[in-house]
């Protein structure tokens, strides 16, 4: 089992930025890939990017546009998602996952096993 206790959420104005943390515990990650997930009312989940634990590979949606960056923190065993120059349509409830395995490609919200509670991110015009 792997717990995800995520962070950072809250509000913010257009332009701005906002970091969110994930904190895992349960286990080591390595052969694990980490990612952050968003999901606006009435959607379905959407992967944001993702990261390979053991090598730092990462990915990221076209969406996003090279404003969010995601990282991780080996002695902390965490995952950040620093996100810059937000928009109101970046306003949703962001989760942090976990899934076994490598390819950092796989996007299906189905793939992975290991869910956060989710942090909401408003963006206000």
């Amino acid at each position: 089992q792997v717990q995800l206790v995520e962070s950072g959420g809250g509000s913010v104005q257009t332009g701005g930025s906002l970091r969110l943390s994930c904190a895992a515990s349960g286990r080591t990650l390595s052969g694990y890939v980490m990612a952050w997930f968003r999901q606006f009312p009435g959607k379905e989940r959407e992967l944001v990017a993702a990261i390979r634990w053991i090598n730092g590979v990462t990915y990221y949606a076209d969406s996003n546009e090279g404003r969010f960056t995601i990282s991780r923190d080996n002695g902390k065993n965490a995952v950040s998602l620093q996100m810059n120059s937000l928009k109101p349509e970046d306003t949703a409830v962001y989760y942090c996952a976990v899934r076994v395995g490598v390819d950092v490609r796989i996007a299906a919200s189905s793939s992975y096993n290991y869910w956060g509670q989710g942090t909401q991110v408003t963006v206000s015009s």
